[in-house]
């Protein structure tokens, strides 16, 4: 369908930006690691994409089979427009557009993902149409 003239299109998402609620310096991280033991940090955005010690392989595959670039980051080296889009929230998913950037899951919805990477994914894929935003079409 083609838009008339001066009617603009939904909005296209250019990239998905992940952020832990953990710090990434090497004390944040072993004090994540530790709290998580302990029951006294949990983050459930890396309850999704690590194991133990590394990255889940069905992590690393589902995100290279989406349309856009999925980047994560911590805390403490998130870009400030994520920062301030998401009202220093963590853990987050957002959607970056050329209109800006769109919180799409919060804390309460990567908790319900319960740790699978197939929740997270079927999660993002309707928030983002509930926001009114389309991903990009392959030419």
């Amino acid at each position: 369908m083609t838009l008339p003239a001066g009617v603009p299109g939904p909005t296209t998402v250019r990239r998905l930006v992940g952020v832990y609620n953990a710090d990434g310096t090497v004390l944040g991280e072993l004090s994540y690691f530790v709290g998580a033991r302990l029951g006294r940090a949990h983050c459930s955005l890396c309850d999704i994409t690590h194991g133990t010690f590394r990255e889940k392989a069905d992590w690393r595959a589902g995100r290279n089979g989406l349309p856009v670039p999925f980047d994560t980051f911590h805390r403490d080296d998130q870009p400030d427009h994520v920062r301030t889009a998401a009202a220093d929230t963590a853990p987050v998913v957002v959607a970056e557009t050329d209109d800006g950037v769109t919180v799409l899951l919060g804390p309460d919805a990567l908790s319900a993902c319960d740790g699978s990477v197939t929740a997270l994914l079927a999660a993002v894929d309707s928030a983002v149409t509930e926001a009114g935003l389309v991903w990009p079409t392959v030419t």
